[in-house]
């Protein structure tokens, strides 16, 4: 179903001119991957980032200590931060994030399953969602995430004009 999907990603962004980078934590590059997997994405992927640590986060993306102490790795404002920071360290004209806990475990506060999603573009405002996938496994959540983040990407592209 990701192959589908990033078939549809290439075959729109390269009408509309569009370059991709990807923020990942949770997911370990698998959305990279899921792009990178269609021949021809070398048209329109520039690059992906994946930052498991919050070191990394810092280091590579420029997200903020204090936003890291404040609300934690697993939050929207994080998110937000790891898709501008891709956008603005990349030639990218969209770039996606995710950071989440896969699992398995969690806590009361932030269970196994939820995702943060973080959408940038050039010239306008980012966007950012929780998802909660729930405990359904870690392979599962990451699998679910890749497909959000693919349909995230499809979805601001077709409103792009």
């Amino acid at each position: 179903m990701s192959l589908a999907r990033a078939q549809s990603l290439l075959a729109l962004a390269r009408a509309k001119g569009a370059r991709i980078a990807t923020a990942e934590s949770c997911t370990g590059g698998l959305i990279s991957g899921a792009i990178t997997e269609v021949a021809g994405s070398s048209d329109i992927f520039d690059r992906g980032f994946v930052t498991y640590s919050n070191a990394a986060k810092q280091a590579m993306l420029s997200v903020r200590a204090d936003t890291l102490a404040t609300f934690g790795a697993v939050s929207e404002a994080v998110a937000r931060e790891m898709a501008e920071g891709a956008l603005a360290f990349s030639d990218a004209t969209i770039a996606v994030s995710v950071t989440g806990i896969a699992g398995p475990g969690g806590s009361e506060f932030k269970p196994e399953g939820r995702v943060c999603f973080g959408l940038a573009q050039r010239g306008q405002p980012t966007w950012v969602e929780t998802v909660e996938f729930g405990a359904r496994g870690r392979h599962q959540v990451r699998a679910a995430t890749v497909a959000h983040a693919l349909n995230m990407l499809l979805h601001a592209l077709t409103a792009r004009r």
